[in-house]
C-alpha cells in the first residue's frame, strides 16, 4: 500500500464551503475545526445540537451572523429531508458548496445474533437504527451533494464527496453484524460513485472513502483499555481529520479508501486492483476485466 501524507494548507481551503454530517463530536468536530482554521467556511450538523451550537460559537465568534465561519443546524443524518435542509441552508448561506463529508455514524446496538434468542424472542424485529444513520444516512448524503456541489460552480472548480467507512468496511469485525455491514456498504458506495459521479459529463464530482482503525473516540470505550494495554496504536479524531482534509484537498484524488491507523494513512484501492490477478487467478482476472469494460462508467444501469 502506499502511504499517504496529506497536504493541508490555507491556499487550498481559504474560502472553500464545506458541508459536514456528524461534526458536533469526535472526527467530525476536528475536521469542523481543521477547516474554519485553515479559511473555509463551514456548514455542519448532527443530533447533539449542545454540542454543535458551542462549537459553532466559539468558531464564529470573530465573523458576520451574515456569514459565519461556521454553520450549526440539528441534523437526522438517517432523515432525508434533514439532509436536504443541510444543503439547502448552506448554499442560502454561502452561495456555493465545494465539499461534502458524510461522517455521521453510530455503533452497535444491542446484538442480533444473541445466544440466548428463543423462537419466541426472535419474532420481535431488532433495531436498524445503524443501518440507517451508518449506510442509509450515507446514500441520502451522497444523492443530494451531487445536485448541491453543481449549484453555481465556477468552470473548473474543484467539487469532492467524502464518505467515512471503517476499517470495519473491510475487515472483518466480530461482534459488529449491522455496523460492519453499514461500513462496507459505505466502501461499496464510494466504489459504485467512483467511475460515474467523476465523469464530466454526468456531474464531475471527486468521491473517496475514509476507514479509520481504533479511535479515541466515545464509540470505542468498551474496548479502548485492552487495546492500550496491547500497546497497539489509536488514532486521535484530528489524526482522522488531517486524511480527510488531505484527501479534500487533493485535487485529482478520486476513487481512493485511506486506511488510517495510529495517525499514518495508506491507500489501498490500488493495490486491490493491482494484485487481483494474484489473489483472484490470472483466467478469472481477465474474464471479469472484461465484463469491467462492458459495464463501463454504468450509465446504462442508471437509465
Amino acid at each position: 500500500m502506499a502511504q499517504f501524507i496529506p497536504n493541508i494548507t490555507t491556499e487550498s481551503l481559504q474560502d472553500k464551503v464545506v458541508v459536514v454530517t456528524g461534526g458536533a463530536n469526535g472526527i467530525g468536530a476536528s475536521l469542523v475545526e481543521l477547516c474554519c482554521q485553515h479559511g473555509a467556511y463551514v456548514c455542519f450538523g448532527d443530533v447533539d445540537t449542545a454540542s454543535g451550537e458551542q462549537l459553532a460559537r466559539k468558531l464564529s465568534a470573530k465573523t458576520p451572523e451574515s456569514k459565519p465561519r461556521a454553520y450549526f443546524l440539528t441534523v437526522d443524518a438517517s432523515n432525508y429531508q434533514s439532509n436536504v435542509e443541510l444543503f439547502r441552508t448552506a448554499l442560502k448561506t454561502y452561495s456555493k458548496i465545494d465539499h461534502a463529508v458524510a461522517a455521521a455514524g453510530i455503533v452497535e446496538i444491542g446484538n442480533w445474533f444473541d445466544p440466548a434468542l428463543t423462537v419466541e424472542t426472535v419474532e420481535e424485529a431488532p433495531p436498524i437504527k445503524v443501518l440507517e444513520v451508518n449506510l442509509i444516512g450515507c446514500l441520502y448524503f451522497a444523492r443530494i451533494a451531487s445536485v448541491y456541489l453543481r449549484q453555481n460552480r465556477e468552470p473548473g472548480a474543484d467539487r469532492s464527496l467524502t464518505l467515512i467507512s471503517s476499517i470495519a468496511g473491510f475487515k472483518e469485525s466480530p461482534g459488529l453484524f449491522v455496523y460492519q455491514s453499514s461500513k462496507h456498504g459505505v466502501l461499496g458506495l464510494m466504489r459504485a460513485l467512483r467511475r460515474y459521479i467523476a465523469l464530466p459529463t454526468t456531474h464531475d464530482i471527486r468521491v473517496n472513502a475514509i476507514c479509520p482503525w481504533m479511535t479515541d473516540t466515545a464509540i470505542v470505550r468498551g474496548i479502548e483499555k485492552a487495546w492500550k494495554a496491547a500497546n497497539l496504536p489509536v488514532n486521535t479524531p484530528l489524526h482522522v481529520a488531517r486524511v480527510v482534509g488531505g484527501v479534500v484537498c487533493q485535487k485529482g484524488l478520486n476513487g481512493k479508501s485511506m486506511y488510517v491507523e495510529g495517525g499514518r494513512a495508506w491507500e489501498i484501492e490500488d493495490n486491490i486492483d493491482r494484485l487481483e490477478p494474484q489473489w483472484l487467478g490470472e483466467e478469472a482476472s481477465r474474464t471479469l476485466q472484461k465484463g469491467q469494460e462492458v459495464l463501463g462508467s454504468g450509465m446504462d444501469w442508471a437509465q
